[in-house]
């Protein structure tokens, strides 16, 4: 976690969870730092899309092929839907978070907040997974919808703000 004397990096460029100040000049520790969460994120997707479909697969083994194939025609669909209403979410989201972007201390502040509900999400979960298994695949292609348009985005709101705000602190600098 970044103490306060953090925000106060390389000559007035603040630092940003994930990005460092490498947002500022978007060289190879940026496209790095990029690449990085992306690979990420798709181990993740690809393990919640196995263990999703798997469990799928497992509820519906044991019916007749009519129901079964009924089921898996309702699944596609479904699955297809979620997606784009993921990736429609996302870029929702997203285009609201770049009208009013965050400062690099409210970055800080939205991180440390959401470090410290994960772990208490992801337990309260693991029950409704199970009451949910017919519902698996639907809900990881939504979560692969999402994903990918959070991390096919050219700029993060993060890095916008924190823009602005170096912009508004030089901005100052030169009134005085």
């Amino acid at each position: 976690m970044a103490s306060r004397a953090s925000f106060k990096v390389r000559s007035g460029i603040p630092a940003l969870p994930k990005l460092g100040t490498s947002w500022y000049e978007r060289g190879t520790r940026y496209w790095l730092s990029r690449t990085r969460t992306t690979l990420g994120q798709l181990l993740t997707v690809a393990m919640l899309v196995f263990f999703c479909f798997g469990a799928y697969w497992g509820f519906v083994r044991g019916l007749p092929s009519t129901a079964r194939l009924v089921l898996d025609v309702i699944q596609v669909i479904a699955s297809l839907a979620t997606m784009v209403w993921g990736w429609i979410t996302q870029r929702r989201a997203h285009r609201e978070a770049l009208l009013d972007p965050p400062t690099p201390e409210e970055t800080w502040t939205a991180k440390r907040a959401h470090n410290r509900r994960a772990p208490r999400i992801a337990l309260s979960s693991r029950g409704l997974v199970l009451l949910a298994v017919p519902l698996l695949p639907a809900v990881a292609t939504y979560y692969v919808g999402w994903i990918t348009a959070w991390l096919t985005v050219r700029e993060y709101p993060s890095e916008v703000g924190a823009r602005r705000w170096v912009e508004e602190q030089r901005a100052a600098e030169l009134k005085v």
